[in-house]
C-alpha cells in the first residue's frame, strides 16, 4: 500500500489543497501565492524524493503569517498521515547541507512527539520581501501535527536565502532518511514501547 494523502483545510484566513506522495520521484506543482514559499517547497520535494500537488490562497494582503503557518499545518497533517502507525520506518533522519556560504543541519525524530528547537539567528530577516523568520512558524505548526521532534541549526551564513534553501534541503533529505522504511523491522514500530 502507498504511503500518499490528500489534505484539505479551510479557514477564514487560508484555504489549501495539498497532495502528497512520501514515495515519489521529486515531482512538484506548488502554488501558495507566496512566490518564495513556492521556490522552498519545490526544494523540499525534489530533494526529499516526494511528489508534491499543493494549491493555497491565503489573506497575503493582511501579511504572509496565516499561510505560512497553515502550511506548516497542513503539511504536518499530510506527513501523519502518509506515515499511519509508522510501523517499518527508519524513525531517525539527519542532515547537514551548504548553500554557498550557509551550513544547515536538521535533525528529525518520527517518534511522535512534537517538539520544534530552531537556532537559527539571522542578522537580515528578509529574502526579497519575504520575512525568512516565519520559516520558524511553518516548522513549529509542522512538527505539532506531524508528531516530530526537529532540531535546526545555522553552523554557519549570512544571506538569508541561501539559509533558508539550506533549511529546507537538509529537511528535504532528513524527512526522507527518517520516513525511509527499514526491512529489519519488518513492519514492527521502531520503539521499545511498541507505540509511537
Amino acid at each position: 500500500m502507498g504511503r500518499q494523502t490528500e489534505i484539505e483545510r479551510k479557514t477564514k484566513e487560508t484555504d489549501i489543497r495539498l497532495a502528497l506522495d512520501l514515495d515519489g520521484s521529486g515531482a512538484a506543482d506548488v502554488d501558495t501565492g507566496i512566490p518564495f514559499m513556492d521556490h522552498m517547497l519545490t526544494l523540499l520535494a525534489v530533494h526529499g524524493f516526494l511528489d508534491l500537488r499543493l494549491k493555497a490562497k491565503g489573506d497575503t494582503e493582511v501579511d504572509d503569517h496565516h499561510t505560512v503557518e497553515d502550511l506548516g499545518i497542513c503539511l504536518g497533517m499530510a506527513i501523519k498521515a502518509a506515515l499511519k502507525e509508522r510501523g517499518g520506518i527508519k524513525r531517525y533522519g539527519e542532515a547537514t547541507v551548504p548553500m554557498d556560504e550557509a551550513l544547515v543541519r536538521v535533525i528529525l525524530d518520527m517518534g511522535n512527539r512534537p517538539y520544534l528547537a530552531y537556532r537559527v539567528s539571522l542578522r537580515k530577516q528578509t529574502a526579497g520581501r519575504f520575512d525568512v523568520g516565519l520559516i520558524k512558524e511553518l516548522f513549529r505548526a509542522f512538527a505539532t501535527h506531524a508528531g516530530v521532534t526537529m532540531h535546526v541549526d545555522l553552523i554557519a551564513g549570512e544571506e538569508p536565502h541561501h539559509i533558508s534553501e539550506a533549511i529546507f534541503k537538509a529537511f528535504a533529505k532528513a524527512l526522507d532518511r527518517a520516513a525511509q522504511k527499514e526491512e529489519r523491522l519488518d513492519g514492527k514500530v521502531p520503539s521499545t514501547k511498541g507505540l509511537l
